[in-house]
């Protein structure tokens, strides 16, 4: 069985990341699983091509430092296969209609607004779609936000098989492993996000110590000075008792019971982060200092993610005609 998962280098991976997706493939990944850094999702809105080249060898350090294992698991960079990813976008282009595409929820939620709305955003979801449907994708965590578009790929799937022949897996969307919920240490209404640029309130997986400690020690609180797992009446304080279970593995109601004051409930969360990030934040830093090994790991990603793909590539191609 294959499982198919990806991250978008739009911003510098932040502890929500890491506490939610990444750390979950670490632990379970196995031969049969595929995960990628899908740059060229990143082009759908206004880019800097130098921040993004940076940006996709800081994930894909940051993948094989949380213990992804590119010898076990195919470990890749979408653009080194921008010509498979392509002809397969092309082709389920030609197989997807206008209004399937206009209807995609993100799109109008994006392009709200907007007096120029690039082309691209309407289009990513036929680009994710060939992500998946290139590597056989039996299943694909996906969460609420996404759903939509994996419908789009088994649509696209099922039309293309009966169209032209049997090429496809039609892949199964599955609910992420429930994860810790990670907000906004300056705004806790809202999910912590890599895209929020130098926000005080976004801990990133290589900030070094000094600056995690700064960030949580300034974390929203309230004025109630109790500590209570309470999400709706004490946002600040359980999203900080949420951070330490997930990195302690404990329940925050349990923790609550425990920490008397916010100053000790921060400095707990400033030390559990801390040493949470410390292995994954140095051994991705060694990576990011030795070019060659990680130039070696993404040339091996990409050779075994096309052994993967060509033969489902080139039947496609058949089937339709072009070979």
């Amino acid at each position: 069985m294959t499982r198919l998962s990806a991250v978008k280098p739009s911003g510098h991976v932040q502890l929500g990341n890491y506490l939610g997706a990444i750390r979950r493939w670490a632990d379970e990944h196995g031969p049969n699983d595929v995960f990628f850094i899908c740059d060229l999702h990143a082009m759908t809105v206004p880019h800097n091509p130098g921040r993004l080249r940076a940006l996709t060898r800081e994930q894909l350090a940051i993948l094989v430092a949380a213990g992804v294992d590119p010898e076990v698991a195919c470990v890749y960079v979408q653009s080194d296969l921008v010509d498979m990813h392509g002809a397969l976008t092309w082709l389920l282009e030609c197989t997807c209609t206008y209004g399937e595409a206009i209807r995609m929820i993100q799109f109008r939620e994006k392009g709200a607004g907007q007096t120029s709305v690039r082309l691209g955003l309407l289009t990513y979801p036929v680009l994710m779609a060939a992500d998946i449907l290139l590597h056989g994708t039996d299943e694909v965590p996906v969460g609420e936000d996404q759903s939509q578009h994996l419908e789009l790929a088994r649509t696209l799937a099922k039309r293309f098989n009966h169209s032209y022949g049997e090429v496809f897996t039609l892949p199964r969307a599955v609910l992420p492993t429930v994860a810790a919920r990670v907000r906004d240490l300056s705004d806790p209404t809202r999910k912590m996000g890599k895209s929020a640029g130098d926000s005080p309130g976004v801990v990133y997986v290589l900030d070094p110590p000094d600056i995690v400690r700064r960030k949580i020690r300034r974390a929203v609180t309230d004025d109630r000075a109790a500590v209570r797992y309470a999400p709706d009446e004490q946002p600040g304080v359980a999203n900080l008792l949420e951070i330490l279970a997930a990195c302690t593995g404990t329940s925050p109601y349990t923790l609550a019971g425990t920490i008397s004051s916010y100053a000790e409930l921060k400095e707990s969360v400033a030390d559990a982060v801390v040493e949470t990030l410390r292995p994954v934040r140095e051994r991705a830093a060694e990576l990011l200092a030795d070019p060659a090994e990680l130039d070696r790991v993404r040339k091996l990603g990409a050779e075994r993610a096309r052994t993967h793909a060509r033969s489902r590539l080139d039947a496609a191609l058949e089937v339709a005609g072009l070979r």
